[in-house]
C-alpha cells in the first residue's frame, strides 16, 4: 500500500476551516491570533477554537503558526500567549525564531514543534540543527530544488519534512523581504506585506552632475519586474510522492474559501488517484481544476534548480484565468439550495459546483436569478452584502444533489 504524504491546507477564517475539512485536507494550519506571520488574518481566538474542534471531530490535525520573529518587548506578552495555547490545544506549533522555540519547549514541552519556512531551511545540516533543538518537522524553503530535497530526505530519515506544492511566491528569500517595511512601514513578517513586488515600476536614469533625467521605456517584457507567477507542483506530483515527503503544504492563509476548496480538492483527488494507480497517474485533469482559479499563471519555481524567465510575468499582475468564483453554498433545504454570491450572476448562464472528491463537478444552468430574500426573479445580481440566490432542486441532477452541502463552492466563466 502506498503511503501518501499529509495534505496540509490553510485557514485564515472559520469558513476556510470548514471548507478545508469538507474538501479532504488531512491537516489545517492557522495563525495563533496576533502572533503569526499572518497577524492580519480575519480569525478570532474563539473561531480558531471552533475550527480546531471541528477538525478534531473529523479526524483532522491543526497546526498553529507562531512564526513571528519576536522582539524583546513581545516576551512580556508570553504569559497571555501561553494561556491561549493551553485553551486552543493545537496538534503542533509552527515557529521560526530560535528564542520562541526555546520558550515553547520550556512552557509547552508536550506540543510538537514544526519549524516554519521562515527559517529558510535549505540543507540537511539545517534540518539536523533544528531536529537537535527539538523540532519534529521542518518546512523546507521554497528555494530547495527537488534533487536536493531527495538528498535531504536520505540524510534525515527520522524527522518530518514538509514542502510547499501550491500558492503565491515571494520575490525575496522565503519571505525575508523588507521592501514593504521600508516603503510603506508595513512589516512583511507580520502579515502586513504591501506586496510591492506586484507593483508596476517606472525606471529613470539621472546623470549626477547635470541632473538630466532619461526614463527607461517599457519593452515587450513589461514593467512588472518582480512579479512571480504562482507555484504549482501538480505536474510533478508523482515524483514528489515517490520521494517521501511527510507533508504537502498549500500556501494561502489570507485566501478565500473558494481558493481553499479548489486547491485542496485538486490535490486530494490527485493524491488519491496516484495511490489507486501510480503507473497511470496523469495530472492533466487536476490541472484543469486548478486553472479555474484566478492565478498569475503557474511556475514550478525552483523545482528543477535556478529560475528561468517563465517564472515571472513581466506584463501584468492580473489573473490569467477565464474563470472565477460564482458563490458558496450556505444552506441546503429539501427543495432548494442557497448560494451566497462572490461575483455577479446573470440569468441564462451556467455555474459549476465543485463536489468534494470529484474533479468533473456539477454544471447547472440558471434559468433565472432568484433572489433568496424575497423570491423575486431578476436578470442579474451583484455580489456583496451577503447577496444570495436560490437554486431549485429541480435544476440539479439527483446524483449531484446528494453531494452538495454547505461550504461547497461554485465557479463560472467570466
Amino acid at each position: 500500500m502506498i503511503k501518501l504524504p499529509e495534505l496540509l491546507a490553510p485557514a485564515g477564517t472559520l469558513d476556510a476551516f470548514k471548507t478545508a475539512i469538507l474538501y479532504g485536507a488531512d491537516a489545517i494550519y492557522a495563525g495563533l491570533p496576533g502572533f503569526s506571520m499572518r497577524a492580519r488574518a480575519k480569525i478570532t481566538t474563539e473561531e480558531v477554537k471552533q475550527g480546531i474542534e471541528l477538525a478534531h471531530a473529523a479526524g483532522k490535525r491543526v497546526y498553529l503558526a507562531f512564526n513571528l520573529f519576536a522582539h524583546e518587548r513581545e516576551y512580556a506578552n508570553m504569559p497571555r500567549v501561553s494561556a491561549v495555547i493551553d485553551y486552543l490545544r493545537p496538534d503542533a506549533l509552527i515557529v521560526a525564531d530560535p528564542g520562541v522555540m526555546m520558550w515553547v519547549r520550556e512552557h509547552h514541552p508536550d506540543i510538537p514543534i514544526h519549524v516554519s519556512t521562515q527559517a529558510n531551511i535549505c540543507s540537511s545540516a539545517s534540518v539536523k540543527f533544528w531536529q537537535n533543538a527539538g523540532a519534529k518537522l521542518c518546512v523546507l524553503a521554497r528555494e530547495v530544488p527537488f534533487n536536493e530535497f531527495r538528498e535531504i530526505r536520505a540524510a534525515c530519515p527520522d524527522v518530518g519534512l514538509e514542502i510547499f506544492v501550491h500558492g503565491a511566491m515571494c520575490m525575496s528569500y522565503s519571505g525575508r523581504c523588507l521592501l514593504s517595511n521600508f516603503i510603506t512601514g508595513r512589516p512583511s513578517n507580520r502579515g502586513a506585506c504591501a506586496q510591492l513586488c506586484r507593483w508596476k515600476y517606472d525606471a529613470i536614469l539621472r546623470e549626477t552632475q547635470s541632473g538630466v533625467e532619461m526614463p527607461l521605456e517599457e519593452d515587450a517584457r513589461g514593467a512588472y519586474i518582480m512579479n512571480s507567477r504562482d507555484l504549482c507542483l501538480m505536474p510533478r506530483l508523482a515524483e514528489i510522492i515517490a520521494a517521501h515527503p511527510d507533508s504537502l503544504k498549500i500556501e494561502g492563509r489570507n485566501r478565500s474559501e473558494y481558493y481553499v476548496a479548489m486547491v485542496t480538492n485538486a490535490y486530494r483527488c490527485a493524491l488519491d488517484a496516484y495511490a489507486a494507480d501510480p503507473d497511470n497517474f496523469d495530472p492533466a485533469s487536476f490541472m484543469d481544476l486548478l486553472n479555474k482559479l484566478e492565478t498569475r499563471g503557474y511556475t514550478t519555481a525552483f523545482f528543477d534548480g535556478n529560475l528561468g524567465p517563465s517564472a515571472h510575468d513581466y506584463e501584468t499582475t492580473r489573473s490569467t484565468s477565464d474563470w472565477h468564483a460564482a458563490g458558496v453554498v450556505t444552506a441546503v433545504d429539501a427543495d432548494k439550495i442557497t448560494l451566497e454570491l462572490r461575483n455577479e450572476l446573470r440569468a441564462d448562464t451556467d455555474i459549476t459546483f465543485v463536489l468534494p472528491g470529484v474533479i468533473g463537478g456539477a454544471t447547472v444552468h440558471l434559468n433565472q436569478i432568484i433572489n433568496a430574500k424575497n423570491g423575486d426573479a431578476l436578470p442579474k445580481m451583484s455580489a456583496g452584502q451577503h447577496n444570495s440566490v436560490t437554486i431549485p432542486r429541480a435544476w440539479i441532477s439527483p446524483e449531484n444533489w446528494e453531494k452538495i452541502a454547505p461550504c461547497v463552492v461554485a465557479y463560472q466563466h467570466k
